[in-house]
């Protein structure tokens, strides 16, 4: 499969949110769900149903998605390729919750989470920010202001903080089998 360079195009927005994994804030409604095992988790378990699952959440302050059967193939590429991950919430075996994302340096970007069942893609996030701190990330990119995010402890960063900081990022090269281990 080949990609388009001219397909897809770098949302860079002024000011970008980050989450700092060390900044993570857990709520008490959180706590509780990870305390109670309510969620299986997994990674990479089932990254297809998980993009096609955050494309087809409605959302308030957006007439449809901009997520595209083209754009989901071409992520499921970049998922084959090792770039691309998911984190998935299991709740009775079905997928109640998730995020999925590019991993690339010292970085993740997360492209958009979802959820069927409450708590369920904060869980993911949880999940998301435990392997962020292991893995010594320097970030996980949220791209744009909102105040669920924000109330994980994200913040928002000018355009010229985040460059550099995204040069620092993505000067570590790392070896993207280390995915696997978190399946």
């Amino acid at each position: 499969m080949d990609f388009d360079p001219y397909l897809w195009c770098w949302f860079s927005p002024d000011p970008r949110m980050l989450l700092f994994p060390e900044e993570f804030k857990i709520s008490r409604s959180l706590n509780k769900a990870i305390r109670e095992n309510r969620f299986e988790i997994k990674v990479d378990h089932d990254f297809r149903n998980t993009i096609k699952s955050c494309a087809s959440i409605k959302r308030n302050h957006e007439e449809s998605t901009w997520i595209e059967s083209d754009m989901i193939e071409d992520y499921v590429r970049l998922h084959e390729l090792g770039i691309a991950h998911s984190i998935e919430a299991y709740q009775d075996g079905k997928l109640a919750g998730g995020l999925y994302g590019l991993s690339m340096g010292r970085l993740f970007f997360g492209e958009s989470m979802f959820h069927h069942v409450p708590e369920a893609s904060k869980v993911c996030m949880a999940k998301l920010v435990e392997i962020a701190t292991r893995r010594e990330f320097d970030f996980i990119d949220c791209q744009v202001h909102n105040p669920h995010l924000e109330s994980m402890g994200a913040r928002e960063m000018n355009r010229s903080r985040f460059l550099d900081l995204l040069e620092d990022g993505l000067s570590m090269e790392v070896d993207p089998s280390q995915w696997k281990k978190e399946t």
